[in-house]
């Protein structure tokens, strides 16, 4: 069941501490409160777990503090739609807005390798008007032997370039607990220069353990890749791990599944799943064309085909896209020969507000 609060209901009201200690007497029932930060006001949701067929709706919606209780039969507790549009989706973290509406480009280094090329990257996005980027610091790889990333000892450089040229948010995956910590540490240190979104990759969706531990933390939000191999609903649950220990700021991001019928790009390409996705789930949805398509190859258009996936996708309703760029991929240490070049960076991005624009056009054309 879903307790939903009056809107900037605080905690120290008497309207909050009546309704609380109410729900909190339930026998068998466990509370989890969310509250969701909107654009012009905070809504607190507090869901109750255990078994809640015997509780009297109308009696809970009396409640000083409830605005509405709705009854959640199907999966995605926290993260689900629930058939209700009235719902809150999105959450801003550090002065960026996140949600089903809008759309936010993470451009970057799939891999850092060197400062120089961190900040060639930055300034590059400073100077077309992007405060987002993507940079991987741990990396995980199917080869042992393969580059698995600087770690932390790329951070403070890559902090400290954020904060020079503007950037607020990085998309950095991890893929252990520690490293929660090692970012929060360095980035403390250097005065919290930017932000930081914990990216799940593909191989860690069913990591539960490390699931859990970026669920236990509101610091940072999470950006979980849908899992190579399984199913849609095994990976929005995986998110949905995420959000019962605590973190519901996720965004979903599609990334191609891996068959031999994607050939001959790197993997299936998956993006006719956003509109699903935004049903069935509250989630932004983001696209990665670079590892869906893995590929710098043109089409007799003169497009390249990761234009042309970036695009199918934002048509569709992305609203974040993470993308490969690099100021010189042959020299990359990942990713490289799917790497865009900074000099493409301004017809990108015109290219993605085309399609941004036709996606508006779509909607209004149905509404």
């Amino acid at each position: 069941m879903l307790v939903i609060l009056h809107p900037d209901t605080e905690e120290q009201s008497e309207n909050f501490i009546e309704t609380w200690h109410y729900l909190e007497s339930l026998q068998g029932i466990k509370l989890n409160k969310h509250d969701i930060q909107g654009n012009q006001q905070k809504l607190t949701e507090i869901y109750l777990l255990g078994d809640t067929h015997t509780l009297d709706k109308e009696e809970i919606e009396c409640l000083p503090a409830v605005e509405r209780v709705i009854r959640i039969s199907e999966e995605y507790r926290i993260l689900g739609r629930h058939k209700d549009n009235l719902l809150t989706s999105g959450f801003t973290y550090n002065d960026v807005r996140f949600d089903q509406q809008g759309l936010n480009i993470f451009a970057g280094l799939c891999a850092v390798d060197n400062p120089q090329h961190v900040e060639l990257m930055m300034k590059a996005l400073k100077e077309n008007g992007q405060q987002c980027t993507r940079m991987g610091a741990y990396k995980p790889r199917t080869n042992p032997y393969s580059f698995q990333g600087h770690g932390d000892t790329c951070l403070p450089y890559v902090f400290e370039l954020a904060g020079k040229y503007g950037i607020k948010v990085i998309a950095m995956e991890i893929t252990h607990e520690a490293h929660i910590d090692e970012i929060h540490e360095c980035l403390e240190k250097s005065g919290n220069p930017t932000g930081v979104m914990l990216q799940i990759g593909t191989r860690n969706t069913q990591n539960f353990e490390l699931l859990k531990a970026i669920g236990r933390q509101n610091t940072y939000p999470a950006l979980l890749k849908r899992g190579f191999g399984i199913t849609l609903n095994e990976s929005l649950n995986a998110a949905e791990y995420l959000a019962s220990e605590g973190n519901s700021n996720v965004i979903f991001c599609l990334r191609g599944m891996k068959s031999e019928y994607g050939l001959p790009h790197r993997n299936l390409v998956d993006f006719a799943h956003v509109p699903v996705i935004k049903r069935l789930t509250r989630m932004p949805v983001c696209i990665d064309p670079s590892h869906s398509v893995g590929t710098r190859e043109l089409a007799p258009d003169g497009l390249m085909d990761v234009m042309h996936a970036t695009a199918q996708g934002i048509i569709a309703g992305a609203n974040m896209v993470l993308v490969d760029f690099h100021p010189a991929p042959t020299k990359a240490l990942v990713d490289g020969p799917q790497a865009l070049l900074l000099e493409e960076l301004p017809v990108f991005l015109e290219d993605v507000q085309i399609a941004h624009e036709a996606y508006k056009k779509r909607c209004a054309l149905f509404s």
